[in-house]
């Protein structure tokens, strides 16, 4: 939003000829920076409570540090997925006090604490598929919520998945990462009581068709209660838990609205 359009709305809220909740839907509805390579969604954290987070990969350094840059003019803990070593390496160099989480391949810029809540499970089912599930706890974190990392209980050592049944029991949701066929998402939906979101991994022999045999046991899953993201896709699952987690703590609290 440039400088004269704001000041006119506050002119306007003070004169009296528009209301604080008409300002913040004007407001609400002028989202784009324009960086000519990018336009950036300024606006989203006021619409969805989350700023806009930057894919990584296919981007320059040079447009990752300026979507950055213009984010963090107004925003705290900006996101950047799928992002490599070496570009983080030249992220922090303008961006200092950037923080990257090698196994999640995520960088955190301008990051803030932010008051943990609820209980987000992050389940894998081999060791494997810790970058995906990694990717999901890390989302989930940076957005505000409590994650238990649950690893290397796949349904080829069940006795595993078993021991870890009071950890499971804690949680108002769970993300689910698995390859091969992709079966644990359905044996944790059978064990707990709240939405189980699974995602399938790239991981696996020749016959599992980098994830597609997984996302359709997943898909397939005869357990009620999950749903499926697509293939690798640890971000999407960690912040679709994150909505689900905050909105059952808020319930918890009894807060309303």
């Amino acid at each position: 939003m440039e400088e004269k359009q704001l000041k006119q709305i506050l002119e306007a809220v003070e004169n009296g000829s528009l209301s604080p909740e008409g300002a913040l839907e004007i407001v609400k509805h002028l989202p784009l920076s324009d960086l000519g390579y990018a336009q950036v969604d300024t606006h989203r954290c006021l619409r969805t409570g989350v700023p806009e987070v930057i894919y990584a990969e296919g981007k320059t350094v040079e447009q990752i540090v300026g979507i950055a840059l213009r984010l963090i003019q107004s925003h705290d803990n900006i996101m950047a997925t799928r992002a490599r070593p070496e570009i983080f390496v030249e992220v922090r160099k303008a961006i200092p006090d950037a923080v990257f989480y090698p196994a999640a391949r995520i960088i955190v810029m301008r990051p803030r604490p932010v008051a943990a809540v609820g209980n987000i499970a992050v389940v894998c089912a081999g060791t494997s598929d810790i970058p995906v599930a990694e990717e999901a706890a890390v989302t989930a974190e940076t957005l505000g919520n409590r994650v238990t990392r649950i690893f290397d209980v796949g349904v080829a050592g069940i006795h595993r998945l078993l021991e870890a049944r009071k950890h499971l029991s804690r949680a108002n949701v769970a993300v689910v990462a698995a390859g091969m066929e992709g079966a644990l998402p359905s044996v944790v939906g059978g064990m707990v009581p709240y939405p189980v979101i699974a995602v399938p991994t790239s991981i696996g022999y020749g016959a599992s068709f980098g994830g597609i045999a997984a996302l359709l046991g997943m898909l397939n899953s005869c357990a009620s209660g999950v749903s499926v993201v697509n293939i690798d896709n640890g971000f999407g699952a960690g912040f679709q838990a994150s909505l689900i987690n905050r909105l059952a703590a808020k319930a918890a609290s009894g807060v309303s609205g």
